[in-house]
């Protein structure tokens, strides 16, 4: 197929001219002969159907913002949608600070600026350290799930086993991703991924369907803390003892808001820890605005089975004088590539910046003083929400910021109450019919500290208008 070109206006090398002297030089005819390796029943055969090329920077301009427009986000409206993206308050100091160019455009350069780039990132590893009372933590992978993914394989490194368990409930999302990091090509070397199941009166870990899951080809036992429908796991530390007992690895994914507020997973016998550190700082994004951490206890059989960066601080030959270097870099992707524990990516490396920050402000006191105002935010909400009629709150208590809200006794579905909010300039809670039937029509609501008494009245005010019409 041929068809007729012009140069992009912002792209030198689609000069025609130029094209044809990089065809020359790799002794190609023409850009067809270089795609002759695809199969012609996966090429298009007819031109697509785009629209004319937009040639002017200010029209362009334009037209980003036209589409842009047609958004609705959660700065004109009112938010209640959590899951695994947050809406928290991120200080202004925090996106000050990862905008500065040291900051922004620094990755790998000279020893002095990889110098200040370590210390940050010791920074950030040594504060979340602390919260987690954990010594040994690992420079952020892309997202939540991945980090579990990246845990699991770990413990099936370190006991040689090929099976997880994943106790209690989890977010579909991060449970996809861990299905993918215990998938493998290669026959015999993926991971078994075993759910177990909740307690239907409690809500949380089924601990008598669990020790009958688990056996000698169990290398972890994976759960939350809080789980995904926001209840704390009270169980933490008998499903910690069950696990050890069958010599399994224990992995528990963590909000780092909680730790103001509850007990660190070192103290219920946690082995490995993730979570999410988008809470720590960092805005809401569909995608590259996340980040998963890992931690464990500062143990060799632990720091050799890390994928990622681990930074530590030594004393240098001045007196008083300290440097900061990255320790076990041979086993990372970045040492030894395809034979390296495990591959990953520094796309989120720049909010470590904005998290150290972030855990500086605050400190131990403003933790507890956060998670403290979450907790009394988000219960308040529900009791509110919970008194309209036909709405119940399934599990009224022992919580943190998320909720289930059950509408099955309205004769409503919650896809046709959240699509109702919208004209109220609200955004409802995640649908969970749509993940499982077994809980009817029930949303899952995130209160947080960014919500006012004034912004819950208004949202129960809209419900309940929803609701009677």
């Amino acid at each position: 197929m041929t068809s007729s070109t012009t140069a992009h206006p912002w792209m030198a090398n689609s000069v025609e001219a130029i094209k044809a002297e990089m065809l020359a030089t790799i002794g190609a005819s023409s850009i067809t002969e270089l795609f002759q390796q695809i199969p012609l029943e996966h090429r298009t055969r007819k031109p697509l159907d785009l629209p004319p090329a937009i040639r002017s920077e200010a029209a362009l301009k334009r037209h980003l913002r036209d589409i842009a427009a047609k958004n609705h986000d959660c700065e004109t409206n009112l938010n209640f949608l959590g899951g695994g993206i947050w809406q928290h308050h991120v200080p202004a100091v925090c996106d000050e600070l990862v905008r500065r160019q040291e900051w922004l455009t620094s990755v790998f350069g000279s020893p002095e600026s990889d110098h200040g780039r370590n210390q940050a990132w010791f920074e950030f590893c040594s504060q979340l350290g602390e919260l987690l009372e954990m010594d040994l933590v690992g420079m952020p992978v892309y997202s939540w799930g991945c980090a579990a993914g990246h845990a699991i394989r770990m413990a099936a490194r370190l006991t040689g086993r090929s099976k997880v368990i994943i106790a209690g409930p989890v977010s579909p999302e991060r449970l996809s991703v861990i299905r993918t990091y215990c998938a493998s090509a290669i026959e015999g070397r993926a991971i078994e991924v075993v759910p177990c199941g909740t307690d239907k009166a409690t809500g949380l870990t089924d601990l008598r369907s669990l020790p009958t899951l688990i056996d000698n080809r169990t290398a972890a036992v994976y759960f939350e803390n809080p789980s995904y429908h926001g209840l704390f796991e009270t169980q933490a530390a008998e499903i910690a003892m069950i696990a050890r007992k069958a010599g399994a690895e224990t992995i528990v994914g963590v909000d780092p808001l909680t730790l103001g507020v509850i007990a660190p997973p070192s103290a219920y016998g946690v082995d490995i820890a993730v979570g999410s550190i988008q809470p720590l700082g960092v805005h809401m994004h569909g995608g590259g605005g996340v980040g998963g951490f890992i931690a464990s206890r500062d143990e060799e059989r632990y720091a050799r089975e890390y994928p990622t960066f681990l930074v530590s601080i030594a004393p240098t030959s001045v007196e008083g004088e300290h440097g900061f270097g990255l320790s076990l870099f041979h086993q990372t992707s970045y040492g030894s590539r395809d034979e390296g524990k495990d591959w990953t990516g520094n796309s989120t490396y720049l909010w470590t910046i904005a998290g150290a920050a972030y855990m500086a402000l605050l400190g131990p006191q403003g933790f507890a003083e956060l998670g403290r105002t979450i907790l009394a935010n988000a219960h308040g909400a529900a009791k509110k929400i919970g008194a309209i009629d036909g709405v119940k709150i399934t599990r009224p208590n022992g919580f943190f910021k998320e909720f289930l809200v059950d509408f099955s006794a309205t004769g409503r579905t919650v896809a046709d109450i959240n699509t109702a909010l919208l004209d109220h300039g609200i955004f409802g809670g995640i649908d969970l019919s749509k993940e499982d039937t077994s809980l009817g029509q029930t949303a899952l609501c995130c209160v947080t500290e960014i919500h006012t008494d004034a912004d819950i009245d208004h949202f129960v005010s809209a419900l309940a208008k929803v609701l009677s019409a």
